[in-house]
């Protein structure tokens, strides 16, 4: 009867959880209706391998350095002394994204993880052209390289034996490259052949924006709970329209489902988790993650994201390897995207 009443106030404790996190979307929602309207959406895009081959339902998981762009809170119990993560995600439209994550855990994390990540985005080059009268009916005015960084300082803690609590506070910028406010052309009869470019306009900006997360151990098996909130900031804008950043909330649930069976967990583990999401610029979805690993060596992922247009299937596998006191850890994320370029992830993760 205790174990009972103990998981129906684990129950209880979710259910207040998922109705703060719609309390505050709902305000959300009334204050800033718009959809499809945010900016630098590079931050909503899932770095880690792993994570993204379980459609990025990490929100519940205890993970490592790399939990910052997801909930921070997950590197609050970091196993070894420091861990460091660096990826690569080759994303649609040949865009490049690459992230790095370090994490320390001092005096045996007595005084929580300090933790330092990393992510840039390069759009590739773009010709710039403006509107001339010409049998092509532009000018070609140069290249640009678009790109966007952030820079981030977390910290997490584990408060007691079951409570976690983490955060990022994050420099973020996005340079698109300057924009022609004024141009002379040269020509004759009327057709414009060249343009020197007398004046341009410069379209960067930067944020400050920040991360918050929690994790608790129910005490039922190994039944985690998480909620996140992603991307909080202030508005911003390049010359005339402001725009809002990607802000998220996320709560979620992870459990080793062998746990209840009678398989031995110390050779396996089926990690289950799932996600409902409610982002500010797109209906919310649900991610559900299944992760089988063997011998604590070799794991195989899946993951589903609903509703989705052009991406719902992830697949990925990793490979651990802990010797000396040092761990390495190989991943490998496929996402199919419709009409798009399949995206590929690739993770490499160090611990010692």
């Amino acid at each position: 009867m205790r174990k009972s009443r103990t998981f129906s106030q684990h129950l209880i404790l979710l259910a207040m959880m998922a109705t703060s996190i719609h309390t505050i979307s709902q305000a959300q929602e009334r204050t800033d209706a718009k959809l499809a309207q945010t900016g630098l959406k590079f931050l909503s895009v899932g770095m880690g391998a792993r994570q993204a081959a379980l459609a990025d339902a990490f929100t519940a998981s205890e993970g490592n350095s790399a939990s910052m762009f997801y909930n921070p809170a997950g590197m609050a119990r970091l196993s070894g002394f420091a861990d460091a993560a660096v990826g690569q995600v080759n994303w649609i439209a040949d865009i490049k994204q690459s992230y790095a994550s370090v994490a320390f855990s001092p005096f045996s994390g007595d005084y929580g993880v300090l933790g330092l990540s990393f992510q840039y985005s390069d759009y590739g080059d773009i010709e710039a052209t403006i509107l001339a009268n010409n049998s092509q009916g532009y000018l070609d005015v140069g290249t640009i390289h678009p790109s966007a960084y952030a820079v981030g300082l977390g910290y997490a803690r584990a408060l007691t034996d079951k409570f976690s609590i983490g955060g990022n506070v994050k420099y973020v910028r996005q340079d698109l490259g300057n924009g022609i406010t004024q141009a002379s052309y040269v020509g004759s009869a009327g057709s414009y052949t060249g343009a020197i470019v007398t004046s341009e306009g410069k379209n960067a900006v930067d944020v400050i924006a920040f991360d918050f997360g929690l994790l608790y151990r129910t005490g039922f098996k190994s039944l985690t709970l998480g909620m996140a909130v992603r991307n909080f900031a202030r508005e911003v804008k390049y010359q005339k329209e402001s725009f809002q950043l990607p802000l998220a909330f996320r709560l979620g649930v992870s459990m080793n489902i062998f746990d209840l069976t009678g398989f031995d967990r110390e050779t396996q583990a089926l990690l289950i988790t799932v996600d409902a999401e409610h982002p500010r610029d797109f209906p919310e979805q649900v991610k559900v993650g299944a992760e089988y690993v063997f011998m604590n060596m070799v794991s195989a992922r899946v993951g589903y994201i609903g509703p989705a247009d052009e991406h719902s299937i992830s697949y990925g596998l990793g490979f651990q390897l802990a010797m000396a006191g040092t761990q390495l850890g190989l991943d490998y994320a496929y996402t199919p995207f419709g009409i798009f370029n399949n995206v590929q992830r690739f993770s490499v993760r160090f611990g010692f």
